[in-house]
């Protein structure tokens, strides 16, 4: 879909406005760059319209021509959109979920996870609108976080199929905001916002889910277990992966642009940082260890207390996210001597 064309929703809405007797809006042209429908998706309320908006943005973005972000591109709110479905409390104020033995405890549980996955969504869209042309990110970082936002939407129309399934619907439950409430942290610093929720809650997410997996199958829900197990817990390692990607591309580019600034030696370790991204493409370990160095330093700046095993040590390791990243910032980022971290199986 190119500048100027009216998207199929826009379309849509300006028939329904015709049939009702309304007088027919003007067109509105489609956003130009992925950025701009970031912020779209973002603007809306619904959790609905933005899955709606997310696979529309993503059906342009694979026809080709679009791109990642423009200098005119809008601002994205200060906060996301939000219909008012759920009621938000503090997370102190949330009752207890159990552990699944009752239904109750299940639709609490599920309702949890969906209003987490419709989180994830808008975090996906904001860091698109909010760093990609801000930061100067290249194309695959716009079509890692767009691909990252449509799984997102699709957990959460899985999960919230499933809650309807066992009698209940998103928003019968009160649920917190403090994935929100880590984004507004980290509204400045890209690397913050990749460490803190696409790598310190994103892997938090692989370390809980084998448990509330088991936990729905033997309590007798085995279709939301396997929704869990075959989609949502394989896709969320690809979330961690792309934020440790992203956040050692960002370190690596702004301490090579200081070393070619004169700004710092060769054996300095600032929290910046080299331009390529791959896997660990001619990484050595004094890039890797300093990587790895500035990621602690930027959790223990950005993230209240300690990282609390037990780690889902098989899972966070095809992220790529290895025990020398995490488990340093154990008790309160006191390196842990003596004292055993038992490892969660996959």
């Amino acid at each position: 879909m190119g500048r100027g064309v009216l998207p199929a929703q826009n379309r849509a809405d300006t028939l329904a406005m015709a049939a009702a007797g309304g007088a027919e809006a003007a067109p509105t042209p489609a956003p130009g760059s992925l950025a701009a429908w970031a912020v779209e998706v973002l603007r809306e309320p619904s959790a609905v319209g933005k899955a709606a908006k997310t696979r529309a943005a993503l059906a342009v973005w694979r026809r080709g021509g679009l791109p990642g972000s423009l200098p005119g591109d809008p601002q994205p709110p200060p906060r996301p959109a939000r219909d008012g479905a759920v009621r938000v409390v503090a997370a102190r104020d949330l009752p207890r979920r159990g552990k699944g033995g009752t239904l109750a405890s299940r639709q609490a549980i599920l309702h949890g996870l969906a209003h987490i996955e419709s989180w994830a969504v808008d975090l996906a869209w904001d860091a698109i609108a909010r760093f990609g042309e801000a930061e100067g990110m290249p194309r695959a970082f716009f079509e890692d976080f767009a691909v990252l936002a449509e799984d997102e939407c699709r957990h959460f129309e899985l999960l919230e199929k499933r809650l309807k399934a066992i009698g209940s619907h998103y928003g019968a439950f009160p649920a917190h905001d403090g994935l929100w409430d880590s984004a507004e942290a980290t509204v400045s610093d890209i690397c913050a916002r990749m460490a803190i929720e696409h790598c310190v809650h994103e892997a938090r997410g692989l370390d809980a889910l084998p448990q509330t997996i088991a936990r729905f199958r033997s309590n007798g829900d085995p279709e939301t277990a396997d929704v869990l197990e075959s989609t949502v817990y394989p896709e969320e390692v690809t979330h961690c992966a792309a934020g440790l990607r992203w956040f050692r591309h960002v370190c690596e580019r702004r301490r090579a642009e200081r070393l070619a600034a004169g700004n710092l030696s060769g054996d300095d370790n600032p929290a910046d940082g080299a331009d390529v991204v791959g896997e660990d493409e001619g990484e050595g370990e004094e890039e890797r260890d300093f990587v790895v160095e500035e990621f602690h330093a930027c959790v223990r700046k950005h993230f209240r207390g300690p990282l609390k095993p037990p780690f889902n040590t098989a899972a966070r390791a095809k992220a790529g996210f290895t025990p020398e990243w995490y488990l340093p910032l154990v008790d309160n980022g006191r390196r842990l001597a003596d004292k055993k971290v038992e490892p969660q199986k996959d």
